[in-house]
């Protein structure tokens, strides 16, 4: 089993698990997402349809966590002649997901198109990250 299936493997932090457990695991406040090795690139695709990237969608990585945050507002209305109707959604929503070690913050990228958030992160190349050192024991 390579590094890349075993890091697959653990990513349910304790985190993503309270968050399930209030939200449901697919909760109406949760991020929809897939992820995907592309190559030596890691690809996650975030279902985020009827906003706007520029305004309602922060993507940032830190300490090897990419976070997806998004801000929802709908309002639709119904006017008849004798009735009227108005409808809001609202919402914010947020989804974590641990990167690989050894993924840089500045080689992250993401796009938007048809509702369709999609974040790519270079993977770091695998000898790289399977190298280990042995640390010297002194004794005293």
């Amino acid at each position: 089993m390579t590094d890349l299936m075993k890091w697959f493997d653990s990513r349910r932090s304790p985190m993503d698990v309270i968050e399930r457990l209030f939200e449901g695991e697919m909760g109406s406040s949760a991020i929809r997402v897939e992820e995907m090795v592309d190559g030596n690139t890691l690809v996650v695709r975030a279902e985020l349809p009827g906003i706007d990237p520029e305004k309602d969608v922060d993507v940032t990585v830190t300490d090897g966590v990419l976070s997806i945050k998004a801000e929802r507002q709908e309002k639709t209305e119904h006017k008849d002649k004798d009735s009227y109707r108005s409808e809001f959604r609202y919402g914010s929503f947020v989804r974590r997901l641990p990167l690989p070690s050894g993924v840089q913050q500045g080689d992250v990228t993401a796009s938007y198109k048809d509702g369709v958030l999609e974040v790519r992160a270079p993977l770091p190349d695998q000898q790289e990250v399977a190298s280990a050192s042995k640390i010297p024991i002194s004794r005293g």
